[in-house]
């Protein structure tokens, strides 16, 4: 099986996830510029991949696993299946900006986020006409610059909104590390899936 790993901040406790479970990628490293490792029963293959491009390796099918941000799940909508809560890099979107009185339920609303399609999605559900502006980095620069009324992020410690004198004003969900799975590789490598499945929730144990 193919095994896709998200890099990032949860790569080294997915990684020591899997050792718990049994399962060893001795040459793995972070630092590598290896993107295919093998582990020590060449029983699975892992491929080393950005966080954003986990789900579509799965939803294609070039992954028959992956471990994964719930973040980039929700910003993909892949059609995957999402098996385990691993509990790892465990945060929350929420919307931030000034508080000031200023509600994100005016008419037309300007949100800023890495994440448009998870901003679309929760204010159409709340009914909240808005314009995105999708940006890759330091977005909460936007609303102190004018350049958007709120944010919508991922949110850790909010230290980081509190420095730049912003304010949470609304929790979205909470979002952690997850096992996705190809839904043709769920049914067509049942017995080998379900064994890695049950393999990591020892690990989880």
């Amino acid at each position: 099986m193919t095994l896709a790993l998200a890099k990032g901040r949860t790569a080294e406790d997915s990684i020591k996830l899997l050792e718990k479970a049994g399962i060893h990628f001795d040459d793995f490293s972070e630092n590598s510029r290896k993107l295919v490792f093998y582990d020590t029963e060449s029983l699975i293959k892992l491929i080393f991949v950005k966080a954003v491009d986990v789900p579509t390796y799965v939803e294609n099918g070039a992954a028959d696993l992956g471990i994964v941000g719930k973040d980039n799940i929700m910003e993909s909508q892949a059609d995957i299946y999402e098996i385990l809560d691993l509990k790892l890099g465990q945060c929350k979107f929420a919307v931030a900006g000034f508080n000031n009185g200023q509600s994100p339920t005016k008419n037309v609303l300007t949100v800023a986020s890495k994440y448009p399609t998870v901003a679309k999605s929760h204010f159409h559900k709340k009914g909240v006409p808005i314009e995105t502006i999708k940006l890759n980095g330091s977005v909460e620069l936007a609303p102190i610059i004018g350049l958007a009324d709120v944010i919508v992020d991922i949110v850790e410690t909010g230290n980081t909104i509190r420095e730049n004198g912003l304010t949470i004003l609304e929790e979205i969900e909470s979002v952690s590390t997850r096992l996705i799975v190809n839904k043709a590789s769920f049914t067509t490598k049942s017995e080998s899936v379900h064994a890695f499945i049950n393999t990591l929730q020892i690990g989880l144990e």
